[in-house]
């Protein structure tokens, strides 16, 4: 028993040290798919993509796998599910398998073989789940290791081991997620983004206060109100040239 013990927590302290961090993108995903499952379908699976390093698995893209589950076997369109690995690495070449995802609050008897299926894609594969059920008012979000439990040259099993997993966020994600939250607190259902030349028009009113505080420098300067500062004046020269030489035409088609 002694031995069992030491060679599962031995297993179980490789889990602990990992965790795992996964953007906002995966999970609206994988909840867009949950929302186009079949009719049938109990649950919705589905490859987990990202880079590991330093015990950290960080996801940043996914996509969903068909699948059929029934009372003893699962079968997955694993072609399918290669095949759209390939796709995404011609347009993100820096993302690689690192699990795959199930909605639910469980790891059900089905897990075990899908989860061996990911093992021969890459090494250590994490499992996520995300809880579309809403169970307590939240969407869980819950990342497991499939960890190895047994008697050394004995029979091995496996064991689902949790480990740590945060959400985290790049800016134009947090920039996106403030938007969308809005509708939390309105009686719409939708917020309509802010349109191109709406953009144009915040960005040009900006630019005019700025340039109307530095023209009211340079002027006190002139008109001896201010003290003249060198290191404030040569980085209006180096402002200035680095604007572009061109004419009213050569601006009105790059505008446009």
């Amino acid at each position: 028993l002694s031995i069992l013990q030491f060679f599962h927590n031995s297993a179980a302290n490789m889990a602990y040290n990992l965790s795992v961090k996964v953007h906002p993108v995966v999970l609206f995903q994988i909840v867009d798919a949950y929302e186009r499952r079949n009719a049938d379908a109990h649950r919705v699976i589905g490859t987990l993509l990202g880079s590991v390093e330093k015990g950290v698995v960080e996801v940043t893209n996914c996509f969903c796998v068909p699948h059929k589950e029934h009372a003893e076997t699962v079968e997955a369109e694993i072609v399918y599910a290669k095949e759209m690995f390939e796709f995404n690495k011609r347009v993100n070449p820096q993302e690689n398998i690192v699990g795959w995802w199930a909605t639910g609050v469980e790891v059900t008897s089905h897990s075990s073989a899908i989860h061996d299926f990911y093992s021969r894609e890459c090494a250590n594969p994490i499992h996520l789940t995300l809880d579309t059920t809403l169970q307590g008012e939240r969407m869980g979000v819950r990342a497991y290791l499939n960890v190895p439990i047994g008697v050394p040259g004995g029979k091995v099993g496996c064991m689902f081991t949790p480990i740590s997993v945060d959400v985290i966020c790049y800016e134009p994600e947090v920039v996106g997620i403030q938007l969308a939250s809005k509708t939390a607190l309105s009686h719409k259902d939708t917020v309509e983004p802010m349109m191109d030349l709406a953009r144009i028009a915040e960005a040009t009113n900006k630019l005019s206060g700025l340039l109307d505080t530095v023209l009211a420098y340079v002027e006190d300067v002139l008109a001896g109100k201010t003290v003249p500062d060198n290191s404030v004046g040569r980085a209006l020269t180096d402002m200035i040239n680095s604007v572009p030489k061109m004419s009213p035409e050569e601006f009105d088609k790059m505008f446009n």
